[in-house]
């Protein structure tokens, strides 16, 4: 698993990354995981011509799961990345998390 971490920020060294502890990669993973499960199970439910307001309450349950893992990663970047660059005085940061923040509230 650790080979597959490195190659994930080998192709994104264009980019900031963020080092994250193994319980915190493990619990975003197995979220992503989940709600790539469902979105399959959608996508099933199209493909055999399921009534549309049982799609749409799977829909509903599928951004439901994604609004908790933006929530979880949001924390969690709070609490480490925008604290830390502020302790060291980059106050560029604050910036940067009001932009993302208005982003995610459109």
């Amino acid at each position: 698993m650790e080979e597959k971490r490195e190659e994930i920020k080998e192709c994104c060294c264009a980019h900031k990354t963020k080092e994250r502890s193994e319980k915190e990669y493990k619990d975003l993973i197995n979220r992503l995981k989940r709600i790539e499960g469902q979105i399959r199970g959608i996508r099933g439910m199209v493909e055999k011509d399921a009534y549309c307001p049982d799609i749409l309450v799977q829909v509903a349950a599928a951004n439901a799961a994604l609004n908790s893992f933006n929530k979880v990663l949001l924390a969690n970047h709070i609490k480490t990345c925008v604290t830390n660059d502020i302790r060291e005085g980059k106050e560029e940061t604050v910036d940067e998390l009001v932009t993302v923040l208005q982003k995610l509230m459109k």
